[in-house]
């Protein structure tokens, strides 16, 4: 049997529950990796002093923000790669893959370069203290600079998941991550040859160790050892193929970038409770993205079983599919939320173990939190399932209600308007999740998103396959 048989028997055939961990768990390893690298930074910084963990806390939300923007390529345009992995259509595969790393290429820049400029006035609007300011800014800008190697190995990551070799990317990352905790405290502190760069250095290190893992995921690419086999020539930009693809991106884009740009501006929310506001909301972020990764481990998995079992026309198996990962996600993070609940100050105090200030701030953060843990992987299961059934401006909607209707309004009346204060702030983040996971949920249940294979976006996809391959052959 053929691995490509061998994939659509696993989605198609096998039992649900089966399928899903099968392809759930290398992902889960995977992007657990991933979020190593803020983990072991977080590990090292606060080691230093309440400042450097601040200056982090204020840098973060700017340069997600600036990734985001280029996510939504990532999650638009990978997409279009699976349909033509459906269609077994190697060439177009190719083709999109090879345009789609040459434009985040180009983001990457442009992104880099503006964020460069920008950043001290961005630091500057945020309110950030004289003793913070220059540590952020430098963070800042390293990070920017590698916003291509970031935005190359995601492209990597998702293109072997459509294809089913999803583990390659787990073994890559858990070597650049051992690295990467190798390196950290050479270059935040001074170890013999190496200069002391402080907070810049944790910056540093990711950037050198997400550069090598983008470089071997390129070179995978190019060998051909798998389904994929890039080419340079494929890198020449297809301009018509890139304007009339763009829309595709457009929803997905907007719907990152507008996520992003609520974390900086609750930041500047944050910033007016002082440092350890700051540096407490940072430390539960690092241990709140382990949450969204957890979540997010069976709804990537299970988009794409639910988009291959659409593809054969096999709706109800697709429904099934979604249906049992959203439970299996609530009633995971729900144990999580009742894990972390009982050892919330022993987890911060792993990281900070001499600041009982932050420890406490951070433990009421955490707990208030922690509460809606299970509707947070409600939520991401069921938003992937509408990206997987072509349902981007859906999701677009659902995290601008989220965040900007309910989250943000919320959490500023809690906290400047009642006695609550910065608790109001952390407060404001369970009442939310748990209503956007019931309005999903009801979405959901109105089945409509199975009915997309064939719509307007699908049919421009078959016209941009046909006219590309016109195109090929007239050249």
């Amino acid at each position: 049997m053929t691995i490509e048989n061998k994939n659509i028997k696993i989605a198609l055939e096998w039992p649900i529950i089966k399928s899903i961990f099968t392809l759930a768990i290398p992902i889960l390893l995977a992007n657990l990796l991933q979020s190593a690298y803020q983990l072991i930074d977080a590990f090292w910084v606060w080691r230093l002093w309440d400042y450097a963990i601040a200056a982090v806390s204020v840098s973060f939300p700017i340069t997600f923000f600036m990734i985001s923007l280029g996510t939504g390529f990532s999650i638009a345009w990978s997409t279009l790669i699976a349909q033509y992995v459906g269609a077994k259509n190697r060439k177009m595969v190719n083709h999109v893959a090879a345009q789609t790393l040459f434009m985040m290429t180009v983001v990457s820049i442009v992104l880099w370069t503006i964020g460069y400029i920008l950043s001290p006035s961005l630091l500057s609007l945020m309110w950030v203290s004289p003793e913070v300011f220059s540590n952020a800014l430098t963070f800042m800008r390293v990070s920017f600079v590698g916003l291509a190697f970031v935005f190359g190995f995601s492209i990597f990551q998702s293109i072997m998941r459509w294809i089913w070799q999803v583990k390659m990317p787990m073994y890559i990352v858990f070597g650049t991550v051992c690295l990467n905790f190798i390196l950290d405290p050479f270059f935040i502190y001074w170890y013999w040859i190496v200069p002391t760069m402080g907070v810049a250095g944790a910056a540093m290190a990711t950037f050198f160790t997400q550069g090598i893992a983008a470089i071997i995921g390129f070179v995978i690419l190019l060998r051909g050892n798998y389904w994929i086999h890039l080419k340079l020539s494929d890198f020449k930009p297809d301009f018509i193929y890139i304007k009339k693809a763009f829309f595709l991106w457009l929803p997905s884009s907007i719907e990152m970038s507008v996520r992003s740009l609520w974390m900086i501006v609750m930041t500047f929310l944050i910033t007016s409770f002082g440092t350890t506001a700051i540096a407490s909301f940072w430390a539960g972020s690092n241990i709140s993205q382990i949450v969204i990764i957890l979540g997010m481990w069976l709804s990537m998995s299970t988009s794409i079983l639910v988009w291959q079992n659409i593809w054969a026309n096999n709706i109800k198996r697709a429904k099934d599919i979604a249906k049992i990962s959203a439970l299996i996600s609530f009633a995971s993070l729900t144990t999580v939320w009742i894990l972390v609940f009982f050892t919330a100050p022993l987890l911060v105090s792993f990281f900070v173990p001499n600041d009982i200030n932050v420890i406490n701030w951070w433990a009421i953060f955490i707990r208030t939190i922690a509460f809606s843990f299970g509707f947070i992987g409600l939520q991401f299961a069921i938003m992937w399932v509408f990206r997987a059934s072509w349902n981007m401006v859906t999701t677009m909607v659902i995290s601008l209600v989220s965040q900007w209707v309910l989250q943000l309004p919320l959490a500023y009346f809690l906290s400047k308007h009642t006695p609550l204060g910065v608790q109001g702030l952390w407060y404001a983040f369970p009442i939310s999740n748990v209503l956007i996971a019931l309005i999903s949920v009801f979405r959901f249940m109105k089945w409509t998103w199975q009915k997309t294979k064939l719509t307007k976006e699908y049919e421009m996809i078959e016209k941009i396959s046909e006219e590309a391959n016109i195109e090929g052959v007239m050249k």
